[in-house]
């Protein structure tokens, strides 16, 4: 395994990050807790999740996905060889099972204390807000729709407060964002700056796949001016990029076959890229998955690439694309298929 480190500290984690949002629908908790067995075996000891997962999120089976890795904390009394990201919910339809209360000091606090008795620890290292609770472009929204009144009241000065009483009681160590885009992240670094007593946003976790190369818009420049690191979700586009689509007669118990409306990366140009990707790699001996995963390795803006996966097989195969390395021909022709198609899955 390889590692770096969460910018601006000195906690040391895998290159390659457990993401855990299909355990609860797509994964039982038997095979969640023999993917962490096998992950923490290979070396990566950073884990990912959040209090909405599973995904697709559902009321009967909120925060399951919490319950699956404390209870595994448990059993294993493997805590301290984990560094820990959960993520507080954003307002939206997706949550309203949870609350619509947004970042309030309140459902921070609240979030918080759930999430701690469900993972059956003590402290988080890495808290997340999830995603932005102002009306802006995230979850495949291409573009900023500045029509919209979203009546949203800045209020990252409270939000940053919060966290800081929190760090301050050890309940979490550190905090990044998640689906933020480039005006949001500097809002909340510069209020950091300015005030000196309030901590620090120290990643950003985003989608950053072949088909979705967005960050490199702004964000990327941020990121590597600023040390705040990409958390790359979504490196396979919801198993897109493994190739698995392309069949006449896709796997059965797939996600975007099992949960159809997630078809952001299934588009018709991005089917196209899709194709021309998978050519290049078989061109170079390279599975589709690995050349896809090294690819997102190899970004000097990432942290951690967070992978997922519904079978061992899946979890092996991405777990071992952190010793593949890609040849000079192959990043150019990966340039290349980006700068005939960029971008088709926002």
């Amino acid at each position: 395994m390889k590692y770096t480190r969460i910018p601006h500290t000195d906690i040391r984690i895998s290159k390659i990050c457990l993401g855990t949002m299909t355990w609860g629908r797509q994964n039982t908790e038997e095979e969640a807790h023999e993917q962490m067995d096998y992950a923490l075996d290979q070396g990566v000891n950073f884990f990912d999740t959040a209090e909405l997962y599973p995904i697709p999120a559902k009321k009967e089976l909120y925060a399951v996905t919490e319950e699956f890795i404390g209870n595994w904390f448990k059993k294993t009394g493997n805590r301290d060889k984990v560094v820990l990201g959960s993520k507080i919910a954003g307002k939206g339809h997706a949550a309203t099972h949870i609350r619509n209360t947004g970042f309030s000091k309140e459902s921070i606090i609240s979030a918080v204390e759930g999430s701690l008795q469900r993972l059956q620890t003590d402290y988080i290292d890495l808290y997340q807000l999830h995603w932005p609770e102002r009306n802006t472009n995230y979850f495949g929204q291409r573009g900023f729709n500045a029509h919209i009144i979203d009546g949203w009241e800045d209020n990252i000065h409270q939000v940053l407060e919060t966290l800081r009483d929190l760090i301050a009681e050890g309940k979490i160590r550190h905090v990044g964002l998640s689906n933020e885009t480039p005006w949001g992240t500097m809002r909340f670094l510069e209020e950091s700056k300015v005030h000196r007593t309030l901590p620090r946003m120290l990643t950003i976790q985003n989608p950053y796949n072949l088909l979705n190369r967005l960050f490199e818009v702004g964000l990327s420049e941020i990121s590597t001016r600023e040390k705040i690191g990409l958390l790359a979700y979504s490196p396979m586009a919801f198993g897109v990029l493994s190739g698995k689509y392309l069949t006449e007669i896709p796997p059965r118990k797939a996600r975007v076959s099992l949960f159809p409306n997630y078809n952001r990366y299934s588009g018709e140009t991005a089917t196209q890229a899709t194709e021309k990707y998978a050519q290049l790699a078989q061109e170079h001996g390279l599975s589709l998955a690995q050349m896809s995963l090294a690819f997102v390795n190899t970004r000097p803006f990432l942290t951690s690439n967070i992978i997922g996966a519904t079978t061992m097989e899946q979890l092996e195969e991405n777990i071992e694309s952190i010793d593949v390395d890609l040849s000079d021909e192959v990043l150019e022709g990966i340039e290349a298929i980006h700068n005939a198609i960029p971008n088709p899955a926002p």
